[in-house]
């Protein structure tokens, strides 16, 4: 089990080393330099920024300087943000856009979980029906244009929640319907097909026949042995809602890191641009590593003596 672990944590520092390396690259490969503006600017200029940013120097030791710094916890200073600091601009905005994030995926889980046991219990009835096709318009319809939908009817047309910003927990409403609605048909779906799976096993037959209840039944028996597929998607949704929160952000005003990281884009703010792709790799990976480590804890199968089994 350690040595599993360890193996995953290592793989994903090499992963994590790999992303920054190809980001770096990728982000000086670009024709054009980041400091050049509307305005011409004189070549003094220009010579004394590029020397401020470390821009004159040979790509290998830009690289290794950034490698350093960011080592220390210095992910630089922004081009185009009135010389702000990267990683303060990270931290300021983070608080927004984690509130945000937990709330879809808390949404996701809880209502995609209850849509899948719902429509499993009732198999070919009127409330499967009923939650597949609500599965199928949420697997169908983006958050990009969900969003907009939700602003106009329950901003604009009925007053009933406020159309952009944070002022309230209300106002986390409609963009975490917007997060939350793809994930949540996802789970349902996913959920749906390994509990009637699980429903029609032996061994839930033999409970059954025990005279246990139903209650029983579903959630320790039936809804212990359905979820394991529901722990390993957890990963995949949290890198979807993080990165769809980016969009959903910016049209609902939220003063996030989406909000930093389009502009970023738009100004070619190379630091900034980095230091979010960066933060963003770091919390995919360390879910996702975490999702692998519930994975074996969850499924005594994967258990061998102490160890993985293969």
């Amino acid at each position: 089990m350690l040595r599993f672990i360890l193996g995953k944590f290592l793989f994903m520092l090499l992963s994590l080393f790999i992303l920054i390396s190809a980001t770096f690259m990728l982000m000086n490969a670009i024709p054009g330099s980041p400091l050049q503006a509307e305005k011409a600017t004189s070549e003094a200029v220009q010579k004394n920024l590029e020397a401020y940013y470390g821009l004159d120097k040979p790509l290998i030791v830009q690289y290794g300087k950034y490698l350093q710094n960011l080592a220390k916890g210095d992910m630089g200073i922004s081009m185009k943000k009135k010389f702000q600091s990267v990683d303060k601009m990270i931290k300021q905005s983070f608080g927004p856009s984690l509130k945000l994030g937990i709330s879809a995926i808390i949404t996701s889980v809880v209502v995609g979980c209850v849509l899948g046991i719902l429509a499993a219990m009732y198999h070919r009835k009127l409330l499967d029906n009923i939650a597949m096709i609500l599965a199928v318009i949420g697997l169908a319809v983006p958050s990009i244009v969900l969003a907009p939908v939700m602003q106009y009817f329950l901003s604009m047309k009925f007053r009933i929640f406020e159309v952009a910003g944070l002022n309230g927990p209300l106002d986390y409403v409609l963009p975490t319907i917007a997060l939350a609605s793809g994930p949540i048909a996802f789970i349902a779906r996913l959920l749906r097909s390994t509990m009637i799976e699980v429903l029609n096993a032996d061994f839930i037959k033999t409970a059954k026949s025990k005279g246990l209840s139903g209650y029983v039944i579903i959630v320790k028996h039936a809804l212990r042995n359905s979820l394991l597929p529901v722990v390993t998607y957890l990963g995949y949704l949290t890198a979807g809602i993080i990165t769809g929160s980016v969009v959903v952000e910016k049209i609902f005003a939220i003063p996030g890191i989406g909000k930093h990281f389009v502009s970023s884009v738009i100004d070619r703010d190379y630091p900034l641009i980095m230091g979010i792709t960066i933060f963003y790799a770091v919390i995919l990976m360390l879910c996702r590593f975490l999702a692998d480590v519930a994975y074996v804890l969850v499924d005594p199968r994967m258990r061998a003596g102490g160890k993985v089994a293969k």
